[in-house]
């Protein structure tokens, strides 16, 4: 019978799956007396609520890292991120085809469905590639930032420190291990480093950027016409979201502080590159004006790019959306973007997305407002934090309510797995996931 219903499960059904049971599983191990530095171990709520947002490379957290998990739970954390980031279905076919055995078409379908795929045609060579770039990239980051730690905190702390912050960036986790003086204080003492900041920053990009937008770039480099639509479409909207956020951050915010010149630009590019869903803040949110706060959220909201770690619903959705606005004020009957026709299957399932994302999102809102009697744009900010898998936090988080914290663990595994696996768990009928474009695909979730 347990056979017979496997062999029925959809990929979106075994994606949701699989990240339900890390979660409990990685719950379940934080839990354990040795998993804290109390000895006590972490209540049910407290290790599902940290086990959800390290497997869902949210970042939000209930206890400072380095203050309340032991090195036992904060290495858990990290293989938590580190799973999550690059898929749970990604990583478990890789231990079957390091360990010889063969993988049927069901199972590379399922890792089709897991990475976002194309095609299905050589996704094992693909995924073996994006494991080799994502440790490459990950080894480099700590190799630069061990250039700070090691002589900081030592050979062995620095080692940690160097290694986990990497990985936690590059997946777009947001976890940090810098409260040791000052809880919840992530990498504000680094404001006007710029290697680690910009390494950082770096590490974050990279991720969210997707890895077949990686392939293009190594495989063409700049001979951008050969790149693919779905590459040049996230390298335009990641670029000028980017953009506009650091000279809005820095024209509305950063150029009033008092800090050097600099600095007032390393933040701006910080702070912009970082509600893409890495959840790191290098100055206090809490002192920054109103308009900025909501334009973080509305940054959150938008998130990374598909096929990468990072959440949010995605910056392909974003600009299908608003190519089809333009081509209603042309009096087009389909978008078109670089040249080539977007089809309304496209759009259309990017509108349904899109709607999914903002109805679960502005519900999440109104509760965690009534449940905590919150001001409305501090309620708006934490969820936007959750569904879009960042993890940055107005410092409210830890003083919610048992029933915002459910709340919040829901957004979060929403965001992660994304609207698109929950309708192909949910739809009797097969989701197109990758449209149909003239000779390229565009992936809108």
């Amino acid at each position: 019978m347990f056979k017979k219903r496997m062999k029925r499960i959809t990929p979106g059904q075994m994606i949701i799956l699989s990240f339900a049971t890390m979660i409990f599983i990685g719950a379940c191990l934080l839990m354990l007396p040795f998993s804290t530095n109390d000895g006590k171990g972490a209540p049910f709520l407290d290790a599902l609520f940290t086990s959800t947002s390290a497997s869902c490379v949210t970042g939000l957290i209930m206890h400072d890292t380095a203050q309340y998990w032991s090195p036992f739970g904060q290495l858990i954390i990290l293989i938590l991120i580190q799973i999550g980031g690059m898929g749970v279905i990604t990583m478990a076919i890789l231990l079957f085809v390091l360990g010889g055995k063969k993988i049927g078409f069901k199972q590379r379908y399922f890792m089709q469905q897991s990475i976002s795929a194309p095609k299905l045609g050589g996704i094992i060579r693909n995924t073996k590639w994006i494991i080799k770039a994502t440790i490459c990239v990950e080894a480099l980051g700590a190799i630069l930032l061990g250039i700070r730690f090691l002589p900081r905190f030592g050979l062995v702390k620095g080692l940690w420190y160097s290694i986990f912050h990497s990985i936690s960036a590059f997946c777009n986790a947001g976890f940090d291990l810098m409260g040791t003086n000052q809880a919840y204080s992530s990498l504000t003492g680094y404001a006007g480093d710029i290697l680690v900041s910009n390494v950082i920053a770096a590490l974050i990009v990279l991720g969210g950027l997707g890895f077949f937008v990686w392939k293009d770039v190594v495989e063409y480099k700049h001979h951008l016409h050969k790149y693919s639509l779905q590459s040049k479409v996230v390298l335009f909207t990641t670029a000028t979201l980017l953009i506009i956020s650091t000279l809005y951050f820095f024209i509305n915010d950063f150029s009033h502080w008092n800090m050097r010149l600099a600095d007032q630009i390393n933040v701006s590019i910080f702070q912009a590159v970082s509600p893409r869903t890495a959840g790191f803040n290098t100055i206090d949110l809490n002192k920054m004006n109103q308009s900025s706060i909501f334009f973080m959220t509305l940054l959150m909201l938008i998130g990374g790019s598909p096929q990468g770690t990072a959440g949010g619903f995605k910056t392909t959705t974003l600009a299908v959306l608003i190519l089809s606005i333009r081509a209603v004020f042309n009096h087009k009957q389909n978008p078109q973007c670089f040249g080539r026709r977007i089809s309304m299957d496209t759009l259309n399932n990017a509108t349904a997305l899109f709607m999914l994302f903002m109805v679960l999102f502005f519900t999440g809102t109104f509760l965690i407002s009534a449940f905590d009697q919150l001001p409305i744009l501090d309620a708006l900010f934490e969820a936007a934090s959750a569904i879009g898998t960042v993890g940055l936090t107005l410092g409210i988080t830890p003083t919610l309510s048992s029933a915002s914290h459910c709340i919040l663990i829901f957004l979060m595994f929403f965001g992660r797995i994304g609207g698109l696996t929950l309708l192909l768990a949910i739809s009797k009928h097969q989701v197109v996931a990758n449209t149909n474009l003239p000779q390229e695909n565009i992936t809108i979730g």
